[in-house]
């Protein structure tokens, strides 16, 4: 195989820099290991996949460091040493300006780096590795203080989503967990790992804050869990505290928002996944979030909202007609979302700095500054 070789041009090398410049990393751990955790732009291309890295362990075990590395590079010999290393020079070649790594920085990456360039192709690598930046992105959210968040409130389809993300400083933690936080939530998109949310939702602050250092940042009212991820421990507890702006908008305006985001919208997602299966899998999805609340909505309240759900859906699928939905949806609004919000609310009204429409908390908060 013909590949050009390659220089890389200047660009930072401390971890955090790295990071806020989204530099694309190839990340030559296993796959196991990238599966539990990888930074974003990270390209997985193993110096030694999940089953060889299983062999060399167990060698480690039995015979001890030098016979595991004899082994590691008996299995990176020949053709299989060859294929990778062509797959990291390509990798290089569309990526000028990628660092590699592995855990710690150590063998694994050395070793890449050596390979590649013996072959003209010229690779940073990350001081300390994966490690290091996991440091960073640890450090970066538990720095976040009280005293620069406003958090966004309001009750079930007041918008506040497109709020955060209309404003420069507003970080979507629903994004990045790929679930709108309710038991409503559930996108077709699977949540990524616990590791690989907080690394996203890290860089994106830390970009953010350096870019606009004297704005607030702004996040959505959550509990600590937005599906079945986990908010920081301590970045929950400096939003806990911080100043709170709540949009208050019309029930007809929350109805029409709610029936777009989790009927028409879902519908779609479920379609371009899968066309033929998909109607299908957003009835089964629709209902059984009404399911999960059976027991707080009680018994005769459920079995009415599940019966106008199931002739809405049905309507919909054979007619397009999704009007039918505004009914559990109202229903939904006003005897279970609203009064539990606004149980919430109680507990922060000490907090509250500011209300008013959609309008009004978006152009209070795009002036706001420390």
């Amino acid at each position: 195989m013909s590949i050009e070789p390659i220089f890389a041009p200047p660009h930072p090398t401390m971890p955090r820099d790295l990071l806020k410049a989204g530099i694309p990393f190839l990340d030559v751990r296993a796959e196991v290991e990238f599966a539990k955790g990888a930074m974003p732009n990270a390209f997985n291309l193993p110096i030694l996949n999940t089953d060889e890295r299983h062999q060399v362990g167990i060698c480690y075990k039995e015979q001890g460091q030098e016979e595991a590395i004899k082994l590691g590079y008996l299995l990176l010999s020949g053709q299989t040493r060859q294929r990778r290393l062509d797959h990291w020079c390509q990798f290089l070649a569309a990526n000028p300006s990628a660092n590699v790594y592995c855990w710690r920085g150590g063998m694994r990456s050395n070793l890449t780096q050596q390979w590649m360039r013996a072959e003209g192709f010229d690779i940073a690598l990350v001081p300390g590795g994966y490690k290091a930046l996991r440091k960073v992105i640890l450090a970066e959210l538990e720095n976040i203080s009280q005293s620069s968040i406003v958090i966004i409130g309001g009750k079930t389809g007041t918008a506040k989503t497109p709020l955060i993300n209309a404003l420069d400083t507003g970080i979507d933690l629903e994004g990045f967990a790929h679930h709108r936080g309710s038991s409503f939530g559930r996108r077709v998109q699977e949540p990524p790992c616990q590791s690989d949310f907080e690394n996203a939702l890290a860089v994106d602050v830390m970009k953010k804050v350096d870019r606009s250092p004297e704005q607030y940042l702004f996040f959505e009212d959550e509990s600590r869990n937005v599906g079945p991820l986990s908010i920081p421990l301590q970045m929950w507890q400096s939003m806990s505290e911080a100043k709170v702006a709540v949009v208050d908008m019309p029930l007809e305006f929350r109805v029409q928002r709610v029936l777009q985001e989790y009927v028409i919208e879902m519908l779609q997602e479920h379609i371009a996944v899968d066309a033929k299966s998909g109607p299908e899998n957003y009835r089964q999805q629709l209902l059984a979030s009404l399911f999960r609340i059976r027991k707080r909505l009680g018994s005769e309240r459920y079995v009415k909202l599940e019966a106008i759900m199931g002739a809405a859906i049905e309507e919909q699928l054979a007619s397009g007609d999704t009007s039918m939905h505004d009914g559990w949806i109202e229903a939904l609004l006003t005897d279970y979302y609203d009064p539990m919000y606004e149980y919430q609310l109680s507990g922060k009204k000490d907090r509250v700095v500011f209300a008013g429409d959609y309008q009004q908390v978006l152009e209070w908060a795009a002036q706001l500054r420390y």
